[in-house]
């Protein structure tokens, strides 16, 4: 099977869907597939490669489409960087020559849309719902021969909107290697090599951790609720630990926490490998996700730190939403009310007072966390292809 992904996207990206998108890459080709991930030139903070900066095994191809970076220049142009940069790429896609037999693979509708143009078979992994784009996106996706969600709402606008066949539902997934790792709490902190007075600091404390981007397009993702938390839990046995923020979204924490006087008893940290924030996930007590009301969150997303956190072994409150009870149940893990900050200082407390039926429900999210590997994914996805 021949597969190209193409992601009118920066590769690599410190955003999530960067990961996602080589990860696929780099699980297709383990299952025999023969692919390459095409892309357009970009100017990027990142200087590693791709696969050392995910962490990747180099199975696959990286073909970069030379393409004028107008996002530079988004300061001056707006939103018009973005459409200019993506009908540049479009039309040096054009003129690329592909296989009759192969297979595009995308997550940009219009790019579903101009394939089906040249007739080659598209693949669309949808991870949102449109919003004001939408009647546009399911003119591009008419035609399209496979759909594939990662949860079943998302499915459920493409049924109604007339979309009634080829449509797999197909959660994210973990690396089970990585963070499924058995080792103890104190073990976790020794590997972690912090410095000794920072040790010192959390050694006898109740770590309560969130890992992942800080905020989207200013949006917060339940941090601030967090620290609103520790202010009205007032337990100095309590340490909060924030991995995965830029340096942009880290000064905007600290500054926030110094404004409430919770800033001796959190600490915020910027993007670390897989490798190191499964670490950081053993060396806590409780896994924290208080995603807020809106639209996307309730309904669509499907972060890849659901998985990660159910991989850890550990506690875990996150909000009471219904995109994420489809994941997580009242068997493996513990709710809050989102946007409520009583009610998720309240559940830190109860999980913290109640530590035989927290370790019940850390194992048994332990378990059923298996069956969301990325190679079971990739087989899912294969399997509804052929």
């Amino acid at each position: 099977m021949k597969i190209i992904y193409i992601a009118n996207a920066r590769i690599p990206t410190e955003k999530a869907h960067g990961y996602q998108i080589c990860k696929m890459c780099e699980e297709l080709s383990s299952a025999e597939a023969e692919i390459e991930l095409w892309a357009p030139t970009r100017e990027n903070p990142i200087k590693e490669d791709a696969f050392k900066y995910y962490g990747l095994k180099q199975n696959f191809k990286i073909k970069y489409i030379k393409s004028f970076d107008f996002i530079r220049y988004d300061k001056l142009l707006f939103k018009k960087s973005f459409y200019l940069q993506s009908l540049l790429f479009f039309l040096k896609l054009a003129f690329k020559k592909i296989n009759k037999n192969a297979i595009i693979y995308t997550r940009n509708p219009e790019l579903v849309w101009f394939f089906n143009l040249r007739r080659l078979k598209t693949v669309y992994e949808c991870h949102d719902w449109f919003g004001k784009k939408k009647k546009i996106a399911l003119i591009c996706l008419r035609k399209c021969n496979y759909i594939i969600t990662t949860n079943n709402y998302i499915k459920k606008e493409f049924v109604q909107h007339g979309f009634g066949k080829n449509i797999l539902v197909a959660p994210n997934g973990v690396n089970l290697e990585i963070f499924n790792i058995n080792i103890f709490k104190e073990e976790a902190i020794e590997k972690l090599g912090i410095d000794e007075s920072f040790k010192k600091k959390i050694s006898d404390k109740k770590i309560l951790l969130y890992t992942g981007s800080f905020r989207t397009m200013r949006v917060d993702k339940g941090i601030d609720e967090i620290l609103h938390s520790l202010k009205k839990l007032n337990n100095k046995k309590i340490f909060f630990i924030a991995v995965g923020g830029n340096e942009k979204d880290i000064a905007y924490y600290e500054n926030f926490a110094k404004d409430i006087g919770v800033t001796e008893i959190c600490i915020f940290i910027g993007r670390r490998a897989q490798t190191e924030l499964a670490l950081w996930q053993k060396a806590s007590d409780i896994l924290l996700m208080p995603f807020p009301d809106k639209a996307h969150y309730r309904y669509f997303m499907t972060p890849l730190k659901i998985f990660e956190y159910m991989a850890a072994k550990k506690p875990i409150i996150a909000s009471d939403l219904p995109s994420i009870l489809e994941i997580l149940n009242d068997k493996n893990a513990f709710f809050c009310k989102p946007d409520n900050v009583d009610d998720l200082a309240e559940k830190i407390n109860y999980v913290l007072n109640n530590k035989e039926e927290a370790q019940v429900k850390a194992t048994q999210t332990s378990k059923d966390v298996l069956k969301y590997s990325w190679d079971k994914r990739v087989e899912k996805i294969i399997n509804f292809i052929n």
